[in-house]
């Protein structure tokens, strides 16, 4: 299992990337509005004196969203980087967004699909214990 953390920069692409993730196979996601520290803190050099600056202050005031998923393998990351690709750009071009992923080792309260591995219940045997070993055998 993987978390998906998505930082998009354009906000008026939401809907059109959450239609991508879910035809690559993203089940759900996590919506956060966000920011970031370079819009929270614009350089605005002598802006007070510049033409336009009520339209410097709009721009900047734009947030980002945020998407949190989780997804049960690697195949699901690369198809979820390319839906995302498709939408936004090359993620190494400015102002595109960041994706971020990183393994999990628990969850707990996600989808059934991505709690724990399915149980082997190929044999209708019980599961015996190990052989215990004496000390020194």
């Amino acid at each position: 299992m993987h978390m998906i953390l998505f930082v998009l920069n354009d906000p008026d692409k939401l809907d059109e990337l959450l239609d991508a993730w879910h035809q690559a196979g993203i089940q759900g996601a996590t919506i956060l509005e966000s920011t970031g520290i370079y819009r929270r803190r614009p350089h605005l050099v002598a802006a007070r004196y510049a033409f336009g600056f009520s339209s410097l202050v709009e721009n900047q005031s734009k947030g980002h969203y945020t998407l949190l998923t989780i997804v049960p393998d690697e195949a699901l990351i690369q198809r979820c980087l390319e839906a995302t690709e498709a939408i936004v750009g090359d993620l190494g071009q400015p102002n595109t967004g960041v994706l971020a992923v990183w393994p999990l080792a628990f969850t707990k309260g996600a989808r059934k699909e991505f709690s724990a591995p399915p149980q082997d219940d190929s044999t209708d045997e019980p599961a015996s214990d190990p052989p215990s070993q004496e000390p020194g055998a």
